[in-house]
């Protein structure tokens, strides 16, 4: 397997500085939401629309185009947005006091970090076994 470095650049620094953008913005303003009539959107499930819209084309396409990078940074962006409100849906009762509770920072940094870390796993890999043993991985 091959790694297109670009792309991994944009996943990771899209993952990396929306989950940053996002903590500094809603500690700022914490009662910012996104409603829709009376239902309140959290950024889990706007995250997952942009990990659907950026992530499937990824998927699906081969090749080097400005449209894949795009997809890219949206993949990113979504799944910082979700991964960062998981452990805050679980483990709080979801409202605005409970996103600048530590479980809920901590529960983002560490799930973002994860992703983050995955990533550099699978370039280790495929460093490791290269491109001649696709079969193996």
């Amino acid at each position: 397997m091959n790694i297109n470095k670009k792309r991994t650049t944009l996943i990771l620094i899209s993952l990396f500085l929306t989950f940053i953008i996002l903590r500094v913005y809603l500690h700022l303003y914490p009662g910012t939401n996104f409603d829709v009539g009376e239902y309140n959107i959290h950024h889990l499930y706007t995250g997952l629309l942009l990990i659907t819209v950026g992530g499937l084309p990824l998927a699906i396409f081969t090749g080097t185009s400005r449209i894949l990078d795009f997809a890219a940074i949206t993949f990113g962006i979504g799944l910082s947005m979700a991964l960062d409100e998981w452990v805050y849906l679980i483990a709080t009762d979801g409202s605005d006091a409970s996103y600048l509770l530590p479980v809920s920072y901590w529960g983002g940094a560490i799930m973002v970090g994860l992703a983050i870390l995955y990533v550099f796993m699978m370039i280790m890999m495929t460093r490791r076994y290269g491109s001649d043993n696709e079969k193996s991985i």
